[in-house]
């Protein structure tokens, strides 16, 4: 470690390790005895005020973790028993480097979630900042199990002026990034950056490539739209992915999981549903309205055209949740 990462260092737990229970912010209380007696992890969870950072919360403290979530803006609700917020600017390094003290791992959600609603260059610049600075805090902590929101965005086509479709199904972690717009860029950006950390800093970092995070309700809705007015050209651009809230939640966790129980160094992974939000055939549509891509595996009934594989056997994770039947998915 450099000498000024060392002086860093220093002045963050002077600054910040006994002042974290007085800080202005919402609290849930937690046992300190039980986890004096009891090893039990604490996850700096940042973008903890949003709708994935809100579910990840639940999921871990309902698995026996600890929580630190951190945003710019307060939780909707109080946090959960076992969790606590702390307002934090997630472009501050030294912020955030406070709010980790104490913490195993980190879960990286904090960024703007999509183009055009704001500038082209506040998107890039907020995401790939944030992302830079937050890496930069926990590693000068030395916490070594991380797991972040990437998108599959970054393959390039879910948002691009001009709609095209993949090059080719089942997409995996392998498909080229063919971005036209600022949001897929900053997730490409930040898989470099966090590959960087991760090179350079020995850690275990999982690249969560999320398709669209939908509630069921949501889901049922998109559906809905799709059936009075489909516009097939437009969707082929996702393959009519999605996937459940829950099962994007539940991902988070378990990438931190396997870190602990096998570290790897930069892994990407894909988590999406198993199936479509659309009734169709997935491989006749495909050859219908994208007749561009190449169907490297024929897709059964209506599977989904992500290949999500990798994340099955590296975090033990697959998709529970469909707007089919809210439980396991099949893909027929």
């Amino acid at each position: 470690m450099s000498r000024g990462n060392e002086l860093s260092l220093e002045l963050i737990t002077r600054f910040r390790v006994d002042s974290l229970s007085s800080e202005p912010a919402l609290y849930t209380p937690v046992s300190h005895r039980r986890r004096e007696t009891v090893a039990v992890e604490r996850v700096l969870v940042t973008g903890g005020s949003g709708r994935l950072g809100r579910a990840v919360v639940r999921e871990l403290v309902e698995n026996g973790y600890e929580v630190v979530a951190v945003d710019r803006v307060h939780p909707k609700e109080q946090p959960p028993e076992g969790a606590r917020f702390v307002e934090t600017d997630l472009g501050d390094v030294g912020q955030v480097a406070g709010a980790a003290v104490g913490c195993d791992a980190l879960i990286h959600l904090g960024a703007i979630p999509a183009p055009y609603a704001h500038p082209d260059e506040i998107v890039f610049r907020n995401n790939t900042g944030a992302t830079f600075a937050v890496f930069q805090a926990v590693s000068l902590l030395g916490i070594k199990r991380v797991a972040f929101a990437s998108s599959v965005s970054a393959y390039g086509s879910a948002w691009a002026n001009e709609p095209f479709p993949p090059v080719y199904i089942p997409v995996d972690e392998a498909h080229p990034m063919l971005n036209h717009d600022a949001y897929g860029l900053s997730k490409e950006v930040d898989e470099r950056t966090a590959q960087m950390f991760s090179r350079r800093d020995r850690m275990s970092v999982a690249a969560l490539r999320f398709h669209w995070i939908a509630t069921r309700e949501e889901q049922l809705a998109s559906v809905t739209r799709h059936r009075a007015e489909p516009e097939w050209v437009e969707s082929a651009r996702t393959m009519w992915g999605y996937v459940d809230l829950r099962d994007a939640a539940r991902a988070c966790r378990l990438a931190i999981e396997a870190t602990r129980k096998q570290p790897f160094e930069f892994e990407t992974f894909n988590i999406v549903a198993s199936d479509t939000l659309i009734e169709e055939g997935t491989e006749a549509m495909v050859r219908q309205h994208a007749p561009s891509t190449q169907v490297r595996t024929s897709i059964p009934g209506n599977a989904g055209a992500y290949d999500v594989g990798k994340a099955r056997r590296l975090l033990g994770w697959e998709p529970m949740h469909s707007w089919r039947h809210d439980g396991k998915q099949s893909g027929d």
